[in-house]
């Protein structure tokens, strides 16, 4: 997928855990990890939402088009 997603280095940026991160936007390290790995297919605004609150970001810091990445298939 041509999305590259950077929430690694907005946590690395933000001296911020993913434990930490799950606790603050109420959602599972399961699923944010899938996020930060790439391997999600989707993402609902309102936990967009919660991240960039909790990052003090804006989407376009956490998610970027690339489009070198491999297409899906």
């Amino acid at each position: 997928m041509a999305i590259a997603v950077r929430l690694d280095e907005l946590l690395h940026a933000r001296r911020m855990t993913l434990t930490e991160l799950a606790a603050r936007v109420d959602i599972t390290i399961a699923n944010l990890s899938v996020l930060k790995t790439g391997k999600a297919k989707a993402i609902r605004f309102s936990t967009l939402e919660a991240i960039c609150a909790a990052l003090e970001c804006q989407p376009g810091d956490l998610l970027a088009f690339d489009p070198m990445l491999p297409a899906e298939e």
